[in-house]
């Protein structure tokens, strides 16, 4: 299978629930879906709780084991440091992400932490795969937080 697949399933999973912000993430081995997730930070009153550790979680789990050297996380929007750091920690192989995150993305955006030599496990990280389509659920759920809120809407295009 190719990547737009799996992309596709983490841009359903991150519409599972509204009240999260929408991020859906899918862990993947030898072309086989073996963990996903979505963002549940609010229902589970948690703030660690991202789709992408919740993936690297499920996946440990299902593999047995806290390696993950020949899988690949999709995930619909750039992981910010926490997870940029649980992806290279899990020694995952490849991490393949939809919209760039340039206030919190620490996968090319704002820093390069899973590339960074200075640690022993280097992931290759690629970005804007499906990048439009992730953006249009991400301004979406915020222009619904702003209008729920009263606050005027930012314009078209900002996340």
């Amino acid at each position: 299978m190719d990547d737009t697949v799996f992309m596709h399933e983490a841009l359903r999973l991150a519409q599972m629930d509204p009240s999260e912000v929408p991020v859906g993430a899918v862990v993947v081995k030898d072309n086989r879906v073996i963990a996903v997730a979505h963002n549940e930070q609010f229902a589970s009153q948690n703030a660690l709780a991202h789709a992408e550790m919740l993936a690297l979680q499920r996946a440990q789990e299902a593999l047995g084991t806290s390696r993950l050297q020949d899988c690949t996380l999709y995930v619909t929007l750039e992981p910010c440091p926490m997870c940029a750091g649980g992806i290279i920690l899990t020694g995952i192989k490849r991490c393949v992400f939809a919209a760039f995150d340039t206030q919190y993305g620490c996968c090319g955006s704002v820093y390069a932490l899973p590339m960074d030599p200075v640690f022993h496990h280097s992931v290759l990280c690629e970005g804007g795969l499906l990048a439009e389509e992730s953006r249009a659920l991400l301004n979406a759920f915020f222009q619904r937080q702003r209008h729920e809120a009263g606050k005027p809407a930012k314009r078209q295009g900002e996340v």
